[in-house]
């Protein structure tokens, strides 16, 4: 397709965080120019509106060199800001409120009363939210506070804009049980990588990551190092959390029904051969 990548990774974005991210490595781009990768410190915010205003510049330069944009990645609201033309306001959220609601969402009943506060408030934004994902149910109430709309209400009226790009929509699944097998072998691969000194070294060089703090491998790895969890305590939650993250991932996407959905068994020459004809046409 002679393309460039446009990452669509809210973790990958950070400097320092090579493993416990899987960031392409020199070897892995072939050459090819990624975007987006490894360019913020992890003590800088970084919004989904940022990211909308740098990969419609990431794009920009890629269609000016006539080469086609791969957008690639699996946070959500990073590709549908992009896809849809959602306009995602920057907003000054009130920490405190923030860290009262993370505090409660660290009990079951807690979360509960949250979700079904959110409920209340959003139900159409509830449909595809997980009873158990505390960020998205989190950002219902926010955004509700410091604005007075709801999430659904603020993305029909950011839509009003358009959507600047023709794009091709591509999702690769796996049966269940064999991405779960490959997903509890990719956090032992990263933990053989080093995982655990990257984080000693991360937290030595920052003094505060407010936003990459919420990458999953990072904050159990920090238990473990403060004693929090044993070491297989530690394993066995990076696992858990990163199966609950692409179950999450998959209702995200299910909900859209303009996928092209590809099975990641039959192998990539077939997958390439799809995502090539539907290109071309």
């Amino acid at each position: 397709m002679d393309g460039e990548v446009v990452s669509a990774d809210s973790m990958q974005i950070y400097k320092d965080m090579e493993i416990g991210t899987a960031k392409v490595t020199p070897e892995e781009a072939q050459g090819i120019k990624h975007y987006l990768v490894d360019f913020v410190t992890p003590d800088k915010r970084y919004s989904v509106s940022n990211f909308k205003s740098d990969s419609e510049s990431a794009i920009e330069e890629i269609l000016s060199k006539g080469k086609t944009p791969i957008v690639v990645g699996g946070t959500g609201l990073y590709i549908n800001s992009l896809i849809y033309g959602i306009d995602y306001p920057e907003m000054d959220f009130d920490l405190d409120y923030r860290n009262s609601l993370m505090e409660k969402a660290e009990t079951e009943e807690g979360l509960k009363e949250l979700y079904e506060e959110a409920m209340k408030i959003d139900s159409e934004a509830m449909k595809t939210i997980s009873q158990n994902d505390k960020k998205r149910i989190t950002r219902i109430l926010e955004i509700f506070k410091e604005t007075g709309m709801t999430k659904t209400e603020q993305d029909l009226k950011s839509r009003e804009n358009g959507i600047k790009y023709d794009f091709r929509k591509f999702i690769i699944t796996w049966d269940r049980e064999k991405l779960y097998e490959r997903i509890n072998l990719r956090v032992d691969i990263m933990l053989k990588q080093g995982l655990i000194d990257e984080v000693k070294a991360w937290r030595e060089k920052y003094e505060k990551f407010p936003t990459a703090m919420q990458a999953i491998g990072y904050k159990e790895v920090i238990e473990y190092l403060d004693e929090k969890i044993s070491y297989e305590e530690m394993v066995e939650k990076i696992k858990q959390e990163t199966r609950h993250y692409a179950k999450r991932q998959l209702t995200w996407f299910r909900k859209n029904n303009d996928y092209t959905w590809l099975n990641g068994e039959d192998g990539n020459e077939k997958n390439v051969d799809i995502i090539l004809e539907d290109w071309r046409k």
